[in-house]
């Protein structure tokens, strides 16, 4: 394990930028991970869930409702973010994380928030459109079922924010990246609720 006094100044503020932990924190992961920067960093990733998942069910009752303009005028985004208290509300990494989801909507255009949410008419759909494919493939009956439910959880992630891989950051989902942001925070966070316009588009 590399020496605190081996760890430079420039690595400890080098992860901090990128992961907004505390200097501490910093230095300890990179302690643990021998310098590798990019091992720190799922550290203090895996640091931060876990610690996020402590605080769920914790109240959400302050927050605010983000908007967001993309392409001229042409997509709008609402969204409501809620956390435990106005002075986490007002932070800088909570307004950017309510920031990046809004943008993140425009872009992915999610349908329902979380899985929950889907109508079971639409999953019904799904599943008998993709049964039908899983039996022209000519894979035997046995397997069928498995093949179908692997296709509902590709649809999942394509259609529920929650599940959808954030645009700025591929490797996680919207997801991880609120138990990231709980983790920075100490507070336990939610997406309440969201609205997407485009110009010219009824949904209705």
């Amino acid at each position: 394990m590399a020496a605190t006094a081996e760890l430079s100044a420039s690595d400890v503020k080098a992860l901090r930028d990128k992961t907004g932990a505390g200097m501490m924190d910093c230095k300890k992961a990179l302690q643990e991970a021998q310098g590798d920067l990019e091992k720190a960093i799922d550290l203090l990733r895996k640091k931060g869930i876990s610690a996020a998942e402590k605080k769920v069910g914790r109240e959400t009752k302050q927050g605010g409702i983000t908007s967001y303009i993309h392409a001229g005028g042409k997509i709008g985004v609402l969204v409501e973010i809620n956390c435990e208290t106005d002075f986490v509300a007002r932070n800088e990494t909570f307004q950017n994380f309510c920031k990046d989801v809004a943008m993140h909507i425009a872009a992915a255009n999610p349908l329902f928030l979380n899985r929950e949410q889907v109508p079971q008419a639409n999953l019904a759909k799904e599943r008998e459109i993709f049964m039908d494919q899983a039996r022209q493939s000519g894979k035997p009956e046995a397997v069928l079922g498995k093949i179908v439910d692997g296709k509902i959880e590709k649809y999942y992630a394509e259609v529920c924010l929650m599940e959808q891989s954030f645009i700025k950051n591929p490797d996680i989902t919207i997801e991880q990246y609120v138990k990231e942001t709980v983790g920075k925070l100490g507070e336990n966070m939610q997406v309440n609720r969201f609205i997407r316009f485009e110009l010219g588009r009824s949904d209705g």
